[in-house]
């Protein structure tokens, strides 16, 4: 029977590093398909040419077609093979990891071993302290974006050369990083602010993707100890409880936005909050207030209805549209998608920038 299944098919290039790639759907499929038009193209030792995945074989297994000496061959996979997702309205997390150490610098450095983690991944933090009264727990719980990595250490853009932070030596105890698995549920994010550069308009970079849009409206809510608090929405001195907003006017890049906002003479910005402001310490935020979040032009005149938002992607280069329709008038566009996981069991390491042709399905029927 066919009637009610739901069928899809697409392609897609694998990155230039071996990562998973999220294949985003409008349903969940039990039954995926798969090609690899570079592999089958030039028939190498060792290189995955396809495979197929259901799922009564589990989640990250695979039945795989492999080259051996020339000739095609089987082979099972049984990790990091093919996984179902379903991005809800909260943020999942993957494995909760040791960190070994960490440096006191402006970017912050992580050592993990072995952190399979890769440039646009975004991670939190948990702990950080060296000692009951030093550390750097002044960055945990803020999501940052990964900007470089080795097999062992990662990079965040982070200012931790202030006299309040003391690096991190010998696997301190309860100090860990785990990764968010879908960290881009809405359109923009609310964007947790690392640094802020003030003159006739206003610098904001952030520790995580923004996906502002150029004609966004956005508020501030910075705590007083991390300085630049004449931002704030509130309290505003000349109309009372009206709140100040400001408006992008240029992207500089995926964590970088200008304001039209004349900071002159403003506070500086601190990072370099004390350790023993930790517990309870509020981060300074940027948020989306506009009625529009696109930046775009309605798609006629006299329309309420804006064209698909898109997300810029997480290292800046290009963007791709989210799984909603038109969008009507309001601040957030709820981005929660689900597929399917195409794992890295599935090429070998010299298989990258593959194009990988799909077909996914989910059955309307299935014989018990």
């Amino acid at each position: 029977m066919a009637e009610y299944s739901r069928l899809a098919k697409g392609s897609f290039t694998t990155p230039a590093s071996i990562v998973n790639v999220n294949v985003k759907l409008p349903f969940i499929p039990d039954t995926v398909k798969w090609w690899n038009y570079t592999a089958r193209g030039t028939p190498t030792d060792t290189y995955i040419a396809g495979g197929y995945w259901d799922i009564s074989m589990g989640q990250g297994f695979a039945t795989v077609d492999k080259f051996a000496t020339a000739n095609l061959t089987t082979a099972n996979v049984t990790t990091n093979g093919i996984s179902t997702l379903s991005a809800g309205l909260l943020l999942q997390y993957g494995a909760q990891k040791q960190i070994v150490s960490a440096t006191a610098a402006n970017p912050a450095v992580f050592t993990v071993t072995g952190h399979g983690y890769g440039v646009g991944d975004v991670v939190v933090f948990q702990g950080l302290y060296q000692t009951p009264t030093t550390g750097m727990p002044q960055m945990a719980g803020i999501p940052f974006v990964i900007t470089a990595v080795t097999t062992n250490t990662f990079t965040v853009q982070w200012d931790a050369s202030g006299s309040n932070y003391t690096a991190l030596s010998a696997s301190p105890t309860g100090a860990f990083v785990k990764k968010v698995l879908y960290p881009s549920l809405y359109l923009p994010n609310v964007s947790f602010i690392s640094a802020i550069t003030t003159g006739t308009s206003t610098t904001i970079k952030t520790t995580n993707p923004h996906h502002m849009k150029v004609g966004q409206e956005v508020g501030f809510h910075i705590p007083a100890s991390w300085g630049t608090i004449q931002l704030n929405e509130l309290p505003n001195n000349l109309i009372p409880a009206s709140p100040v907003y400001g408006y992008i006017v240029s992207v500089t890049d995926f964590q970088t936005v200008v304001v039209n906002i004349n900071s002159t003479g403003f506070t500086a910005f601190n990072p370099n909050q004390t350790v023993a402001s930790v517990p309870g310490l509020s981060f300074p935020q940027m948020v989306a207030v506009g009625d529009v979040n696109t930046g775009g032009d309605p798609i006629s005149v006299g329309s309420q209805l804006y064209p698909p938002p898109t997300f810029l992607s997480a290292t800046g280069s290009g963007s791709f549209t989210t799984i909603n329709g038109p969008a009507i008038q309001g601040a957030f566009v709820n981005n929660t998608f689900q597929g399917f996981i195409f794992g890295t069991n599935l090429l070998v390491a010299a298989q990258t920038s593959s194009v990988i042709y799909y077909e996914a399905t989910l059955h309307d029927y299935v014989n018990p």
